[in-house]
């Protein structure tokens, strides 16, 4: 008497399911890596933004002021005050604004020296006055006296300038 054998129970093998398992391993290896990566450009997009802003209000600051630069930016959390003010919203106040979302308004500042900086810290930003970019550092000139350059430092340790 010949018996048949069929497949009576329905399932994956061993080899089927560690196959499987690697594949899903690799995956989430790939986005674990690619996650900080990920972060980090979007910080240096915030960080690139809020130089852009603060640029603006510096320009702001000097056509409302008969071109005269600012000499002091000031401000908590994410509000920075461009000018002579420690508030905007004081009556009379001679001053711009900016919202930041990367920078503490702490960690701003306005360099009215006559040398350049040394290389901000990340998460810093100068505005360095009479000043344009060369690169990716700022080039004090008297024949630019109404120019502002932000230099700053992306995560990641890249040095950046930026003219107004």
């Amino acid at each position: 008497m010949r018996k048949n054998f069929t497949k009576s129970q329905s399932g994956f093998t061993i080899i089927e399911v560690l196959i499987v398992l690697a594949i899903a391993g690799l995956i989430l290896l790939v986005v674990f890596l690619a996650v900080p990566g990920l972060q980090r450009n979007a910080h240096n997009t915030t960080a690139k933004n809020d130089v852009a802003a603060v640029l603006g209000a510096v320009n702001e600051y000097t056509n409302n002021n008969s071109g005269a630069l600012p000499t002091q930016a000031s401000g908590s959390g994410n509000q920075v005050s461009i000018g002579g003010a420690t508030s905007c919203s004081t009556a009379g106040a001679n001053c711009a604004t900016a919202k930041v979302g990367y920078y503490d308004a702490s960690n701003i500042s306005i360099s009215t020296s006559a040398t350049v900086p040394s290389a901000p810290a990340t998460g810093t930003l100068i505005i360095v006055s009479k000043a344009t970019c060369s690169g990716n550092t700022p080039v004090i000139s008297a024949t630019t006296a109404r120019s502002v350059a932000a230099y700053y430092t992306l995560e990641g340790g890249a040095v950046q300038c930026q003219s107004s």
